[in-house]
């Protein structure tokens, strides 16, 4: 592997005077894979900011052969350019960003799909020192930026400052969000409480790219979770802005993904759930001697079970609070018995099962079982798809089914079943899955 850095800080006489104070500095994290955003990213950053001097861009280039980057010899920039053929995900990528850290008083982790509001560096320092100077010694802003279009912008830009929300445990244990905006923000003076991480906006003190750094064997999933949670731990205070800073393209529109390329994927996805249900001892899972955490585990200046409390998750159970369901802030009520905290959650299962038109080909489908089954094969919970929610998800533009089914349960479902039905002919061929 073959890596081209520029690691070296620029001279002091270079870019401010050696008699004024110490300029305060931002470490800017991108891990880019073939993304043809990344240059204009990076300029729209530059541009946008309101001193360009004071950034300092660390960025591990997963690149082919037919890109360009303009910043390779601005000493501003360390960057690591890596074949992307020899890439190992996301999260190594935002590692090995992390390793290249020198000190800087701040860092902001980004996606190389970004564009930003004018001033976002003095923005986003002074929400920082407030909350600072209100007690919070180590605040952490972060959230799903609002989208932009690249194919129509700026009239696509959303205006409005996004909050990340509960939304499930998957099967494979990790926990997913949904964006929305927040209630009433143009009345707010300061950012919102939060419960989760987002890795494509998160600023903070510089020594977070230190404390908190990516576990390289993470995959993909997992990984949102597993930082919050382990920021909370060595002291974080989770934070969403309360105005729009930056906004972040969703559509990977023209924008290869690493899984594309790599036919090992799959495999390492699998890991990084094992891991990840590991590190929050999930199912009973025991942790194997090579999957020890080290510094990737969690911090002391809190606990596991202290972030449950705050958040109203419970990694074990998959339950959660009504609080956290009904979308109020952080920190959630918790009773310091823990058995009677557990009387107040909910287990609560959340899933789509995909299924493919090729697997339903009929066209006079009257209706579908759908079950889902514990690991004996009993049923624990059934509702079955009536005709007009079958002809809906036929339609859908992605090219399969999606069998969206929520229900309350105390056990865990193992697989599940859609037995579809048609006038025609009957009971047809049984669509399975496991969990």
């Amino acid at each position: 592997m073959t890596y081209k850095k520029n690691f070296d800080l620029p001279p002091v006489s270079s870019r401010c005077d050696a008699l004024t104070m110490k300029k305060e500095t931002i470490f800017i994290q991108i891990a880019s894979y073939r993304d043809p955003q990344l240059g204009l990213t990076i300029k729209d950053c530059l541009e946008q900011a309101d001193d360009a001097e004071r950034l300092r861009f660390g960025i591990c280039w997963q690149k082919d052969d037919s890109e360009q980057l303009s910043y390779t010899d601005d000493d501003r920039f360390r960057i690591e350019e890596v074949p992307f053929k020899e890439s190992k995900g996301v999260c190594w990528a935002r590692n090995s960003v992390q390793q290249l850290y020198q000190g800087e008083d701040y860092t902001f982790q980004l996606d190389s799909h970004h564009r930003f509001v004018k001033g976002w560096d003095t923005i986003l320092i002074d929400m920082l020192k407030d909350l600072q100077s209100k007690g919070h010694e180590k605040p952490l802003l972060t959230t799903y930026a609002p989208s932009f279009d690249p194919e129509n912008d700026p009239g696509a830009r959303v205006q409005e400052p996004w909050e990340m929300t509960f939304d499930r445990f998957i099967p494979e244990g990790a926990v997913f969000f949904l964006p929305r905006g927040i209630p009433n923000w143009r009345n707010l003076s300061e950012p919102v409480p939060a419960r989760f991480y987002s890795a494509h906006f998160a600023f903070t003190v510089g020594k977070f790219a230190e404390e908190v750094q990516h576990d390289p064997e993470y995959y993909f999933h997992g990984e949102e979770i597993s930082i919050a949670v382990r920021a909370y731990t060595h002291g974080y205070d989770l934070f969403h802005p309360h105005k729009v800073v930056a906004w972040h393209e969703y559509t990977r529109k023209g924008r290869t993904k690493q899984w594309d390329d790599d036919k090992t994927w799959g495999e390492k996805n699998s890991k990084s759930h094992s891991k990840n249900r590991s590190l929050f001892g999930m199912d009973g899972q025991d942790m194997p001697e090579e999957m020890r955490f080290g510094k990737y585990g969690f911090g002391k200046v809190r606990t596991l079970r202290d972030y449950e409390k705050y958040s109203g998750l419970h990694f074990g159970k998959r339950a959660v609070q009504q609080h956290t369901l009904d979308l109020k802030y952080p920190p959630n009520p918790a009773p310091e018995d823990d058995a009677e905290w557990e009387k107040t959650l909910t287990s609560r299962f959340k899933h789509c099962i995909d299924v493919g038109f090729g697997s339903v080909p009929e066209q006079d489908y009257d209706f579908w079982c759908v079950a889902f089954k514990d690991k004996n094969g009993e049923d624990i919970y059934r509702k079955d798809a009536d005709q007009a929610e079958i002809e809906r998800m036929k339609k859908d533009p992605d090219g399969y089914c999606k069998v969206w089914r929520e229900f309350q349960t105390d056990k865990k479902p193992h697989s599940w079943l859609v037995w579809p039905h048609s006038r025609s002919k009957g009971w047809c061929d049984q669509v399975t899955g496991t969990l």
